[in-house]
């Protein structure tokens, strides 16, 4: 089976998952989300897949209600550390990327031990997109390119799609070939819209808290069924094939 390098996940419907089994507040979805994502992460890297990238919590996200963003701050400190064990067991690696200097001190400081803890596993990177927007990145990415050319450490010329990829978050990995958005929700909500310009997008309706092994198998076997033609046509890929 066709296996892809790196998949990309919007993990969707936490809240809704909560207020389904009858929760006072959504935190508990965002706590079972945890789980999922350990279970999602563990498959990947026994299933063989070297990068995932998750949007964990959106720019936009700083918005919500800021008990909700408060309690969210506190699962991703506390989870940070219990997680340990399972990333190093696994060989995992972990990542972030998105404007992290917004995250609160507490954060930054455990998501920066648990980066150089795990910074020599080899098995899975695992990208949290913390405080990420792809359009704040974009727009990040140009104003960079732009200062070395108005400095004179670049020609205008030199700009490509290369020189724009190495001057993105993302720049140390490569594009996603998969993105599975859960939930049942169709959009990209603002999520690595450069870096996913040819991957393929499933929608699957679990809940994110619910989404199991067998959800991710299932998306890999939608995923394995697909032509992806980049461009080219069918004709083009089986000569090539022969």
């Amino acid at each position: 089976m066709s296996l892809p390098t790196h998949i990309a996940i919007i993990m969707d419907g936490n809240g809704r998952w909560a207020k389904q089994q009858g929760f006072r507040t959504r935190i508990r979805g965002h706590e079972v989300g945890v789980e999922a994502l350990r279970r999602t992460a563990q498959s990947c890297a026994e299933l063989g897949v070297k990068y995932l990238t998750v949007y964990a919590f959106s720019e936009e996200n700083w918005a919500r209600p800021k008990a909700e963003v408060n309690a969210l701050m506190r699962i991703l400190v506390s989870s940070l550390s219990k997680e340990m064990p399972t990333l190093m067991k696994n060989g995992i690696k972990l990542q972030a990327i998105g404007k992290l200097d917004l995250l609160p001190k507490s954060a930054q400081r455990e998501l920066q031990e648990v980066k150089d803890a795990t910074a020599g596993n080899s098995t899975l990177v695992l990208t949290l997109a913390l405080s990420y927007g792809s359009r704040q990145e974009i727009l990040q990415a140009t104003k960079t390119l732009a200062r070395e050319v108005q400095l004179g450490q670049r020609s205008l010329d030199s700009i490509d799609e290369t020189a724009f990829g190495q001057a993105l978050y993302t720049h140390s990995m490569p594009d996603p070939d998969l993105v599975i958005r859960t939930s049942g929700e169709q959009r990209i909500s603002n999520y690595l819209l450069w870096q996913i310009s040819y991957a393929e997008l499933i929608f699957m309706p679990v809940l994110w808290p619910d989404f199991s092994r067998e959800h991710l198998e299932e998306a890999l076997s939608q995923y394995a069924a697909r032509e992806r033609r980049m461009g080219k046509t069918s004709e083009q890929l089986n000569e090539k094939s022969t």
